[in-house]
């Protein structure tokens, strides 16, 4: 596992440096888009809706737009911003697990300690179990700064990332229970059926079908040789003066040009004017050569 934030948990005067690791890990099959015709693949490209051309990465900006007006924020004024360089998780306080709703949980990381010493990452992990408390903080990552759930979890402690309150929708429909009438019966039958189906949630149980199936599809066609050789993309001049060509290409035109440059006999130090009058009197009788250069040197000194 690759940590992806290094920082501290404090609270009060104690400070617990950590590593911050994802949790989860998502193992759906990789599939992307091609074209059915020659198995080309589908490639999106960032481009000016105003210009037509396509836009390397570092010109781009970003904007904020309200009412046909944008604020271009530029990636130095954002550096700028406290929570970019905010490298802690702050406790704010204590509360009890059950007053934290599912519907808020969004990103699940495991904390390791980042010290030789471990001793206060234990401390608090056990003051929360004792407690049956849950830390909530504020931290940054990937430069928003996100409320969170600091929690034990076995040997080790678990953050969760918070939605904020105003992120977290209502429902706009209403008169659910409107008119609706539950008879004793039908509320005993089910509690029957619940209690029928009531055991331990063991996650282990559960899979996902059709991730399975899609990765046997695909490890079956395989097998029976159901492949196509991947096309190797042709050389491709991109929007403006931007072209996209392969390297060893690009090394072997080099190259030619070098040679070319090389083999050439050089330039003498005669005027560019005279040059041409030279070549044309080895095809044409002296008085027509020296007519036509006349007429060319004219034609240039009106230009």
């Amino acid at each position: 596992m690759r940590s992806i934030w290094n920082g501290a948990v404090t609270f009060g005067l104690v400070s617990v440096p950590v590593k911050l690791y994802s949790a989860t890990e998502e193992h759906d099959a990789p599939l992307h888009q091609v074209h059915a015709a020659d198995q080309g693949r589908i490639r999106y490209k960032r481009t000016c809706e105003v210009c037509g051309k396509e836009i390397p990465y570092k010109d781009i900006a970003r904007a904020f737009e309200e009412d046909g007006q944008s604020v271009i924020l530029t990636d130095d004024e954002l550096s700028h911003l406290p929570a970019e360089t905010n490298r802690e998780i702050e406790v704010i306080e204590f509360v009890p697990m059950s007053e934290v709703d599912s519907i808020r949980m969004s990103k699940s990381y495991f904390l390791e300690p980042a010290s030789k010493s471990a001793k206060t990452y234990v401390l608090l992990r056990k003051a929360l179990e004792e407690s049956d408390r849950t830390a909530i903080v504020r931290v940054t990552l990937r430069n928003k700064s996100r409320l969170a759930a600091l929690r034990p979890c076995g040997e080790f402690l678990l953050l969760q990332t918070l939605l904020w309150d105003d992120e977290i929708r209502s429902p706009d429909f209403a008169g659910v229970n409107a008119g609706v009438k539950i008879s004793a019966q039908e509320m005993e039958l089910s509690a029957q059926l619940v209690k029928s189906l009531s055991r331990h949630f063991e996650p282990s149980e559960f899979k996902d079908e059709y991730q399975s199936q899609l990765h046997a599809l695909i490890e079956s066609k395989m097998k029976k040789g159901d492949t196509v050789r991947t096309p190797e993309a042709p050389a491709v001049e991109g929007t403006g003066d931007a072209k996209v060509i392969d390297l060893m290409e690009a090394l072997r035109r080099s190259v030619a040009q070098s040679n070319e440059r090389e083999e050439s006999p050089a330039p003498k130090k005669s005027s560019a004017k005279k040059a041409p009058a030279k070549k044309a009197a080895k095809k044409a009788p002296a008085k027509a050569s020296s007519s036509k250069t006349a007429k060319r040197s004219a034609s240039k000194r009106v230009g």
